[in-house]
């Protein structure tokens, strides 16, 4: 069957209402009222059923494209109508977005472009951001599904400034990653904004199911950055993948049958994914930062594949003993983000506004389980390397699946 040919995508309803309702509720809630709608195919849909906008109590204004311009060539067209810096959504999108924390990222960054990422269910197909630890994006591009990736994905939410419009580009069909963000990557103000909040695209019949099912469920509003959040907390080794001692290279990194599928699981729970591992081998000086990335690039590349994906990855890469050699001395010391601290859970819960009291850690060793009872969590303890635990009074399965298949399929 085809998919909706009597309507344009943003007028397909989700429970009851057209994507784009969803969206202006969204935007109306922190205080974006000023809304310009370009508008192409089966624009006469959209045009009768907002009108200025004074129903829906926001100011719309239109602009019509008479042939299309691309993802970014109306934007010239409608420059002189823009503020100096202006949001720019797909219209495609079911989103609840706490929209006052990417601005005021947007203004501290001083970014020409903040870019909204976040890890999706379909890394394969998608446009992928490359950035640095503090937001600054270095590339952006489509993936071809070679190599390994990390899950970083342009999710169609964007704060732009005029400066990027370039006048010469009048009249042209214009690409916004490729003619008008890429440009500028090199200066240094290009910035990814990540966050676990609930952005989606409904753009196929099963995606159309998938976001009407998290509406109804209350999934997308409660994933909103300003409400308290739950999580899954996840140890890496022998929890997700398996055990084979210090880890150092990609090629040693193989998933734990099942796990994929479980993690897939928690993402559609409205829990997060959040993976905290201690990565000692870096201050012994067995591994550099780089490696790790890129075991951690096959790791979000494997869980990809599969549909599943983690909301943020936190590790430790200090150790306390000296005496290795080519260890490296200024991350050899005491810290509070090494397991069995709940350091690290902590950092999630602040940067997240988790709940730790709502949450779970879970992981095959007595640090994990004391990292989640430092943190306030609920400790899962993994048997299934035969290991056991002499804390007393908590609950243990045998593997990753098994914990799921009980917590979420009640």
């Amino acid at each position: 069957a085809k998919f909706y040919t009597d309507r344009p995508k943003p007028m397909i309803e989700v429970c009851g209402k057209p994507v784009l309702e969803h969206q202006i509720k969204n935007l109306k809630e922190f205080g974006i009222t000023d809304i310009i709608i370009v508008v192409h195919h089966m624009k006469e849909k959209i045009i009768r059923y907002f009108g200025d906008g004074s129903e829906f109590g926001v100011n719309i204004s239109y602009y019509e494209e008479e042939s299309p311009l691309g993802t970014a060539g109306a934007l010239v067209q409608i420059k002189d109508r823009l503020s100096d810096s202006f949001l720019l959504i797909n219209g495609d999108l079911i989103f609840d977005i706490d929209f006052s924390r990417m601005i005021d990222y947007h203004t501290e960054k001083n970014a020409l472009a903040t870019l909204f990422v976040h890890p999706n269910s379909h890394p394969y197909d998608s446009e992928l951001v490359v950035c640095e630890n503090d937001g600054t994006v270095t590339d952006w591009f489509k993936n071809d599904g070679s190599g390994n990736y990390r899950n970083c994905v342009n999710a169609g939410v964007h704060i732009l400034s005029k400066e990027v419009l370039d006048p010469d580009f009048d009249n042209k069909e214009l690409n916004l990653r490729t003619d008008i963000i890429m440009p500028f990557i090199g200066t240094g103000r290009v910035f990814a904004y990540r966050s676990a909040e609930y952005v989606k695209d409904m753009g196929t019949s099963d995606r159309l199911r998938h976001v009407s099912a998290d509406f109804e469920k209350g999934i997308v509003a409660s994933r909103r950055a300003d409400k308290k959040q739950k999580a899954v907390f996840l140890d890496r080794d022998g929890t997700i993948n398996k055990y084979k001692g210090y880890i150092t290279s990609p090629n040693q990194l193989e998933l734990i049958s099942g796990a994929a599928d479980a993690i897939k699981k928690i993402n559609n729970s409205g829990y997060l994914a959040i993976v905290v591992t201690n990565q000692p081998s870096i201050a012994m000086g067995r591994m550099s930062f780089a490696v790790l990335d890129e075991i951690h690039a096959k790791l979000d590349t494997l869980l990809g594949d599969s549909g599943a994906y983690t909301d943020a990855l936190y590790f430790c890469p200090h150790h306390p003993d000296r005496g290795f050699d080519g260890e490296v001395a200024e991350l050899k010391k005491v810290c509070d983000c090494r397991k069995p601290s709940g350091g690290m859970l902590r950092k999630a819960a602040e940067e997240f506004n988790i709940d730790l009291s709502q949450s779970f850690m879970v992981g095959d060793s007595d640090r994990d389980i004391l990292a989640g009872i430092d943190a306030g969590c609920t400790p899962i303890f993994l048997t299934n390397s035969e290991n056991t635990t002499e804390i007393k009074n908590i609950r243990e399965y045998k593997n990753l699946s098994d914990f799921v298949k009980d917590e979420f399929n009640r």
